[in-house]
């Protein structure tokens, strides 16, 4: 079978300010920046993966979600507990630097793991939880 990925979500509250986050600060490309029937659709990627794309994207954006879902998930959001993702980066250290500089927040320095990466977390704009692994020789 011939199976990609293709896209996956963020959850984002600002796009303004998550655009900053992963263009300014990641070097990620924007690949779409529209608005489609009163919303706005935002895609970022890395140039290293022409065809992942990840959906810069307001939480319970579900047509089928209720208000009440919709607001639990903002504040979910809020509160940092949804899913993080994990970026893989070729200097771990360097790229800390550069993301602390931005002021994000700090949730580890970077550190070696006992399973063979050096990685460091941020929490974007949002709150997301994100991880920077490299892989140690």
């Amino acid at each position: 079978m011939d199976v990609k990925l293709a896209q996956c979500f963020i959850a984002v509250d600002d796009h303004d300010k998550a655009l900053a986050f992963y263009r300014d600060v990641l070097g990620l490309e924007v690949r779409n920046d529209v608005g489609f029937e009163g919303m706005r659709w935002v895609t970022v990627g890395s140039p290293l993966q022409p065809d992942v794309e990840i959906v810069l994207e307001p939480p319970g954006m579900n047509p089928d979600a209720s208000p009440a879902d919709r607001q639990a998930m903002a504040e979910l959001l809020a509160k940092g507990m949804l899913r993080g993702v994990i970026f893989s980066t070729a200097d771990c250290d360097a790229l800390f630097e550069r993301v602390q500089a931005s002021g994000a927040d700090l949730v580890q320095e970077p550190m070696d793991q006992p399973y063979g990466v050096r990685d460091c977390a941020f929490r974007d704009p949002a709150g997301n939880l994100l991880r920077f692994t490299q892989r140690r020789a």
